[in-house]
Formats: C-alpha cells, sequence, structure tokens
C-alpha cells in the first residue's frame, strides 16, 4: 500500500514540468498524511524536489550556468493564492520594487488578500497575506493594481512628477480593459493618474 502512495506522488512530479510547485495538500488523495510527508522529506533528500517552505516544494529547474533556479517571490504567492481561491495583491515597498520604483527587495514582503491571513518563511524572505476587504484586492490588471498599491504606498503629498510619469509609462503597457476596470475603483486621486495613461491608450489607438 504504501509503494503504491509513493509511485503516485513520484510519478505526479516527474509529470510535472520543472519549476512546478506543489504542496502537500496536493498529495492527500493518494492515501494518509504520514506516508505523503515521509515521501516528499526523502524525495527532498534524494534531489528530486526542494522544499520551499513548510509544506510548499518545488521540481527544480535547472539552469546549465547557474544550477538550481530558485522560484520566485511571486509565483510562490500566485501558487498559495490560486490553492486558496483568494485573490491578492503586493504592497508597500514590495509593489513600488515590482514597478521599478525602488530597488530595494524587502526582507518582509506583504500581499492584501481576501483569503486567510497567514506568514510563510522563504529562506531570508517572510510572506505574509493580510485579510482585507474585496474591494481593496479588486483590481483586475496586473500592472494596474500594482500602480494603485505603489501610489497608495507613496502617498498623495509625497509622490513626486517623475514617480507618476514612470507609473503611468508603466501602465501604458497595461490592457485597455483592465485599466477601465480599475479606473472605476481607484482612489479619486490615483483615478486622474489613472485616466492619463488610458487616454493616451485610446489615442494611440485611433492613430
Amino acid at each position: 500500500m504504501i509503494d503504491t502512495i509513493e509511485s503516485k506522488i513520484v510519478t505526479k512530479i516527474k509529470k510535472a514540468k520543472r519549476g512546478t510547485l506543489f504542496f502537500s495538500d496536493n498529495f492527500s488523495s493518494f492515501g494518509n498524511a504520514e506516508t505523503v510527508r515521509r515521501t516528499l522529506n526523502r524525495l527532498v533528500e534524494e534531489g528530486a524536489i526542494d522544499r520551499v517552505s513548510s509544506g510548499i516544494f518545488v521540481r527544480p529547474q535547472i539552469d546549465k550556468i547557474i544550477g538550481k533556479i530558485t522560484p520566485r517571490i511571486e509565483d510562490i504567492a500566485d501558487a498559495i493564492a490560486r490553492r486558496d481561491k483568494a485573490k491578492i495583491v503586493p504592497t508597500g515597498v514590495y509593489a513600488l520594487n515590482r514597478l521599478g520604483l525602488s530597488t530595494q527587495v524587502p526582507m518582509k514582503i506583504v500581499y492584501l488578500t481576501d483569503g486567510s491571513a497567514r506568514n510563510i518563511k522563504v529562506g531570508n524572505y517572510n510572506i505574509s497575506f493580510i485579510r482585507t476587504s474585496p474591494k481593496n484586492v479588486a483590481a483586475i490588471g496586473k500592472i494596474s493594481r500594482l500602480a494603485i498599491q505603489a501610489l497608495k504606498s507613496i502617498g498623495k503629498d509625497n509622490i513626486s512628477q517623475a514617480e507618476i510619469e514612470q507609473i503611468q509609462n508603466a501602465l501604458s503597457k497595461e490592457k485597455k480593459a483592465y485599466l477601465e476596470h480599475d479606473l472605476r475603483i481607484a482612489p479619486a486621486w490615483i483615478k486622474e493618474i489613472i485616466r492619463y495613461s488610458l487616454e493616451k491608450l485610446k489615442s494611440n489607438e485611433q492613430g
């Protein structure tokens, strides 16, 4: 029975492409939790998978020059969001970094979520998911939701014209439909920044 459980786990992992993230829960249907835990621990020891964090594993992606590639923070966070069927959005310094407004990568990375609050340690980083109201994670554009959070982090009275222009330049790469949606839910002072980029996109479409 144990061999069957182990073989199912190994087969599922080997079928996945390198870089795929797994949770212990992904294997719960194969058998009891203790057997799953032992099998995953053995696969970690053998180097077939790496432990990213408690209960999170990856089939490592291998680069010919640099060797194993560590999963990106955003990929780990997105995988957790998919598992929990939750919406998330980066906030604070991390949002600024993702938009190119800061070179600093914070040791504590904060996401807003409409799912469960949790803290996860990944290497030297701590990822915090802070539960918030659905309206705060309602933005659908990958760039525009970052822009909204980055602007909130900087603040209306502290933002420079250079930062506004940099954000508007980033927003020009967002899909028009996403900008139209996210414009409606943004705070009033942020609406004006998004509206400029949206109008520019429309103007470019018209030639």
